[in-house]
């Protein structure tokens, strides 16, 4: 009863889940009183007819729009301050971000330089955002980021070479348009690897030492959306309702770990997608089991309940029979999403392995992971994934 009655905060924008959601740009713009948009895509997405459809509203409801799509997979610190430049050469008042978790960090990003008139990169850490950014209306394209739900944006430091947080609640969307019908355009890799980041922010947010009732009640049904679906939507990406499944199942994820915070596999995944520049949700997918197997025995119960959800029968078996079914059918999970390789297979040498867990170690997510990480805690995990 205690840990229900602890005072937590929850914060999430005005959202709207459902096919054709995304229609509605033009009307929520409107009710914010702008009248020249930045929208901010990648050069993958801004092809596709989901701009177009997101531009026409916006036009009809008299509001004029700029598109900036330089944006790379993973958004880099040059790119927010080309953006923000972008945008007050163009006298703009609002932000719609399109696409998936690359374009909406770069357009949390932007918006945050032009009203604090300060580089990127002076913002992170937690609640260093002094002043909120213009209006921002999300539109994700993927199922797996919910960076269109959450507090958290995550920029590529390239002078480091290292991704960094920035985790304030100014980085929470005004609005939220989750429309399943836009991820009918991923290929099957990308199906993968959001879905995978999905369910990774799904069981970090439940066993983080910042959870509350609200969280895990949306990252309990989280895990069993996405655990469910995700294989059978890859083998039939037409498939409507599977998709909107898995993308409830991310908006739940994102609504979780958002107010809960992460972990250890995203501080982990953050300092080697930064040094490598690999894809966030394949990182996420290979190092999650081996750091459940570290942090399983404090907190035992909820990485079994974690394994109900997933459909691993716990009745009867000891605390090490459990944790080994859950990897288990995270691994078959990854590997059925077609995820079924190793850190060194996507480059990473054991001599850079000390410097990526003292990058790791300094995330913003390390702090609420269940348990106190060691450098040689981290490096053991490192080495245990090549």
């Amino acid at each position: 009863m205690k840990e229900v009655l602890a005072m937590r905060k929850f914060v999430a924008p005005e959202l709207v889940f459902g096919v054709g959601s995304s229609k509605l740009a033009g009307q929520y713009a409107e009710n914010f009183g702008v009248s020249r948009a930045l929208i901010v895509t990648d050069n993958g997405i801004v092809k596709c007819s989901w701009v177009r459809t997101v531009e026409k509203s916006l036009n009809d409801a008299g509001i004029e729009t700029f598109i900036f799509s330089d944006v790379s997979e993973n958004p880099r610190d040059v790119e927010v301050m080309r953006g923000a430049e972008f945008y007050l050469e163009n006298r703009c008042d609002c932000i719609i971000a399109v696409g998936g978790g690359s374009p909406m960090d770069c357009a949390k990003g932007i918006g945050i330089v032009t009203t604090n008139n300060s580089h990127i990169l002076n913002f992170e850490g937690v609640d260093m955002v002094d002043v909120p950014g213009p209006p921002l209306i999300c539109i994700p394209s993927t199922a797996g980021s919910s960076a269109d739900v959450s507090q958290f944006a995550i920029i590529t430091d390239t002078e480091r070479d290292v991704k960094i947080s920035i985790v304030s609640k100014a980085m929470v969307p005004d609005a939220a348009l989750i429309d399943p019908e836009l991820t009918s355009t991923m290929d099957a890799q990308l199906t993968a690897a959001t879905g995978m980041d999905a369910l990774t922010h799904a069981i970090e947010a439940y066993v983080s030492n910042a959870n509350s009732a609200l969280t895990d009640l949306l990252a309990l049904d989280a895990i069993e959306q996405v655990s469910n679906n995700l294989a059978a939507v890859i083998k039939d990406p037409g498939n409507l309702e599977l998709r909107g499944k898995v993308m409830l199942g991310s908006m739940e994820a994102g609504l979780a770990f958002s107010n809960a915070i992460l972990g250890a596999v995203h501080a982990m995944a953050h300092s080697l997608g930064g040094h490598l520049d690999l894809p966030h949700g394949e990182c996420n997918s290979i190092l999650l089991p081996y750091v459940i197997r570290v942090n399983f025995p404090y907190v035992v119960e909820r990485y079994s309940r974690i394994a109900e959800k997933m459909g691993v029968s716990v009745a009867g078996k000891t605390d090490e029979q459990i944790c080994n079914e859950l990897e288990k059918a995270i691994m078959a999970l990854s590997k059925a999403a077609g995820i079924d390789m190793s850190l060194g297979d996507l480059g990473l040498t054991r001599e850079e392995i000390p410097k990526l867990a003292e990058m790791a170690l300094k995330d913003a997510c390390m702090v609420t992971n269940p348990i106190e990480l060691s450098q040689e805690d981290v490096e053991k995990i490192y080495e245990a994934a090549l």
